[in-house]
């Protein structure tokens, strides 16, 4: 009996701690809700964006290099779809001027103006700094239908977009990994080269 009590008592601890996790990770769409969002981000009319992001100035380097280049974060996230703990990754809380670009190929990615705190643990952004510096493609993993977010050049996988953001801003929320970005501040933008995205800045 003690034996069968002891069993019962892990038992009992163990989905406690399944509770307590499931309790914090922010609520995940459904099937009917994520159709909403893949709907939108067909049918959402192009904005007037601030800048055009040139694809022919990026490119990815060969595979062999990239475990070179890359973190081990980096490296899973954007080319095994791996993804980073929430609350526990380095651009959840940045709100410094600048812009977040691909971490692979340095394509310009999200501004710092369309930046907000969403609460979900991973940065979040209303729209990409360039409508075409992403693409869209219909994730089904996990049980779930979810709209995956890729970068165009690099074809690195960075988040998922769900309609749940400020419907002030269009209603969308891009949900990123921060590894698979790298930030370059306001300050640093002309001499690394990211001069003309300055307009989407400021």
């Amino acid at each position: 009996m003690v034996g069968i009590n002891q069993d019962w008592g892990r038992v009992v601890v163990l989905w406690a701690f399944v509770l307590a996790f499931a309790w914090f990770l922010p609520a995940q769409p459904g099937v009917a809700e994520q159709a909403a969002t893949d709907q939108q981000v067909e049918a959402a009319d192009p904005w007037e964006s601030a800048v055009w992001v040139d694809p022919d100035k990026y490119s990815k380097p060969a595979p062999e290099e990239l475990r070179e280049l890359l973190s081990h974060w980096e490296y899973e996230i954007t080319q095994n779809d791996a993804t980073e703990p929430a609350f526990f990754n380095h651009y959840y809380m940045h709100f410094e001027d600048g812009i977040y670009v691909d971490v692979v190929t340095g394509e310009p990615l999200f501004s710092s103006t369309d930046k907000y705190h969403s609460g979900s643990g991973w940065p979040a952004f209303t729209r990409p700094i360039d409508p075409e510096v992403v693409v869209y493609v219909t994730d089904t993993s996990y049980g779930m239908v979810r709209t995956e977010v890729r970068s165009r050049v690099g074809d690195s996988h960075l988040g998922h977009v769900f309609a749940d953001g400020p419907p002030e801003a269009g209603g969308r929320r891009y949900c990123i990994n921060s590894s698979a970005m790298r930030f370059i501040p306001l300050e640093n933008m002309e001499e690394l080269g990211y001069g003309d995205m300055i307009p989407a800045v400021q």
